[in-house]
C-alpha cells in the first residue's frame, strides 16, 4: 500500500460502497487515485516501488530455476502488484485474492482499469474474491509466492480479523500453502523487527527485511521468508 506525500486541493470522491468489512471509497485527488476503508487511507497511485519491490523480491528469493513459479498475491489495491507482476513473463501463473468486490469492480470497468486493464486481461491472471485468512486456510491450491498487501504492515492492520493472520497460526496457514522452498513476502508501511521474530518462529528461514529508500521518514519495507524444502 502506498502512502502520498502530495499536495492537491480537497479530493473528489469518484465511489463509495458498503462492502462486506465496511465503507471502501475511491477518490481522485489531483492526478492521484487513492482508496479509503472505513475512513482509513490505504493507498493510491503517487509511486508503486514498494509494490515493485514485493514482486520483485519475492521472485528473486526462489530456487534458481523453479520453473514457471505461481504467485499468490493477497490484495488487489490500485493495481500496482498485479500489473507488475503480469509484466513479468517469469511468472507462469498469478493469482489474487481479493475481498472487496467494489475494489474489484474499480479494475475491471472503473478508473483503476488504467493501471490493470492489460493485467486483468493476461491469461495468466486468476481473480478469486475471498478473504485471504479465509483462502489459506480452505484452499487445496499450492504457490511459489505469497505476496501480501491487504493492511499497512503486521502492526497496523485494516481490521481486526487480519490480525491473526500475522500471528504463528496464521503464518503456519501461509506456510502450508507455499511448496518447499516458496516464499512468503509482506508489504508493510515500516519495518517490524516482532514481526521478522514470529516468521522466524514459525519456522521461515531465511528471515530479511528489504526497504525502500527515502529522503525523509520511515520507509516501506518487504519482509521476507522461506518455507524450508
Amino acid at each position: 500500500m502506498s502512502r502520498s506525500t502530495t499536495p492537491y486541493a480537497a479530493p473528489e470522491v469518484l465511489d463509495r460502497r458498503d462492502g462486506p468489512y465496511g465503507e471502501v471509497v475511491l477518490r481522485r485527488h489531483g492526478e492521484l487515485l487513492q482508496i479509503i476503508a472505513n475512513g482509513c487511507f490505504l493507498m493510491d497511485t503517487s509511486d508503486g516501488r514498494s509494490e515493485r519491490l514485493l514482486m520483485d523480491a519475492a521472485l528473486d528469493a526462489l530456487a534458481p530455476g523453479t520453473p514457471s513459479p505461481h504467485a499468490l498475491i493477497g490484495g488487489l489495491g490500485v493495481g500496482f502488484s498485479l500489473a507488475h507482476a503480469a509484466a513479468d513473463p517469469r511468472w507462469g501463473r498469478i493469482t489474487v485474492v481479493e475481498r472487496e468486490p467494489a475494489i474489484v469492480e474499480w479494475h475491471r470497468q472503473g478508473p483503476l482499469a488504467e493501471i490493470s486493464g492489460a493485467a486483468f486481461s493476461d491469461p495468466r491472471t486468476e481473480i478469486v474474491a475471498a478473504d485471504l485468512l479465509a483462502y489459506v486456510n480452505e484452499t487445496s491450491a499450492t504457490f511459489d509466492a505469497l505476496c501480501l498487501d491487504i493492511d499497512n504492515g503486521p502492526d497496523w492492520t485494516v481490521t481486526e480479523d487480519n490480525l491473526g493472520l500475522y500471528s504463528q497460526a496464521g503464518l503456519a496457514s501461509c506456510a502450508r500453502v507455499l511448496r518447499p522452498g516458496g516464499v512468503l513476502a509482506v508489504w508493510s508501511a515500516q519495518p517490524s523487527p516482532e514481526f521478522e521474530g514470529t516468521l522466524r518462529n514459525a519456522g521461515f528461514r531465511g528471515v530479511r527485511t528489504e526497504e525502500i529508500p527515502v529522503a525523509r521518514g520511515v520507509p516501506d519495507v518487504v519482509h521476507l521468508g522461506i518455507r524450508p524444502g
